[in-house]
C-alpha cells in the first residue's frame, strides 16, 4: 500500500519540454488543471502529497518520476537520459532523504529515467531505452539486489512507437500486466497473466495501480471496460495535455 507521493506541478515552461510526439503545443492552464485533478485522484487513494513548486527552469520536472526509483527497502536517485533534466533530481535528493535510510544514486556514464522501471513486486523490469542506457541499467540493477531484489533488462531501443518501457506496461499486482501489442510476445512476460491493449489505445497501457484502484487516461473504452470487468475500480482522468508533451499517468508522481 502506497502512503505518499512527490507531485510537482507543470511549470510555466511547460510546452518548451521535450517530445517525440506531434500533437500540438500544450495549454499551460489546462495542464494545471489537469494535474490538479490527479492530485486529487492520489488523495482520494488514501496518499499524502509532497508538493513541489513549479520550476521554470526545467519544463519537463512535473514528470518527477523520472528522477528517482523507489522501493520499500530504498531509494535510487537516477540521471535522467535528457542532459536538459540532469539537475531534477536536487530537489528530489533533499526530499526522499526525509524518508528514506538507504538511497543510492546512478553515476555517469549511466543514465536511467524513472519511467523505464517497472516494479512487479519483488522484482524489477528495467527497459534500456534512448534515455536509460546499459551502464544505467546495471547500476540499477545492482543498487536493487542490494535491496533484495532480482531484475531484467529489456531492449526496448528498437520500438518507435513508446518512449519509455512503462509507455507500454504496467504492473496492476498479483503478476497480472497491462501491455501493448508490441510487447506481448516478449518471452520476459512469460508467466504473467496480461491485459492486451489494442493499438488504437497504447497510450492508456500507462495506467497507474494505486492501492485498491486503478487510474486510466480518460478517453480509452475498450481498455477501461476490460479492467472493470476484472474487477477494478477505475479512475478516468483527462492527459490530453501530458500527452502532447509524452507523458502519462504514471510520470506525474513518485510513489511509496
Amino acid at each position: 500500500m502506497f502512503t505518499k507521493a512527490v507531485v510537482r506541478s507543470p511549470a510555466a515552461s511547460f510546452a518548451g519540454g521535450l517530445t517525440r510526439v506531434d500533437l500540438g503545443k500544450p495549454e499551460l492552464a489546462v495542464a494545471r488543471e489537469q494535474h490538479e485533478a490527479y492530485c486529487q485522484a492520489l488523495e482520494d487513494c488514501g496518499l499524502k502529497l509532497t508538493r513541489l513548486a513549479a520550476d521554470d527552469q526545467y519544463p519537463d520536472s512535473t514528470f518527477v518520476e523520472d528522477t528517482a526509483v523507489l522501493t520499500s527497502r530504498g531509494a535510487v536517485i537516477t540521471r535522467p537520459g535528457a542532459p536538459s533534466r540532469l539537475g531534477e533530481t536536487e530537489e528530489i535528493r533533499r526530499v526522499l532523504l526525509t524518508d528514506y535510510e538507504r538511497v543510492f544514486e546512478i553515476h555517469a556514464p549511466g543514465t536511467v529515467d524513472g519511467g523505464d522501471v517497472c516494479e512487479a513486486g519483488d522484482h524489477f523490469f528495467i527497459g534500456v531505452s534512448h534515455r536509460t542506457n546499459e551502464p544505467g541499467a546495471n547500476q540499477l540493477a545492482a543498487f536493487l539486489a542490494e535491496l533484495g531484489y532480482d531484475s531484467t533488462l529489456l531492449d526496448i531501443r528498437g520500438l518507435s512507437n513508446i518512449l519509455h518501457l512503462k509507455s507500454g506496461i504496467a504492473y496492476l499486482g498479483h503478476r497480472r500486466i497491462v501491455i501493448i501489442d508490441e510487447l506481448q510476445d516478449r518471452k520476459e512476460f512469460s508467466g504473467y497473466d496480461l491485459v492486451h491493449v489494442n493499438a488504437a489505445e497504447a497510450y492508456a497501457a500507462n495506467c497507474l495501480s494505486v492501492n485498491d484502484r486503478v487510474l486510466v487516461a480518460a478517453g480509452y473504452p475498450a481498455l477501461q471496460r476490460q479492467l472493470r470487468d476484472l474487477g477494478y475500480d477505475t479512475i478516468d482522468l483527462e492527459m490530453s495535455e501530458f500527452q502532447k508533451m509524452d507523458g502519462g499517468l504514471s510520470c506525474l508522481s513518485l510513489r511509496y
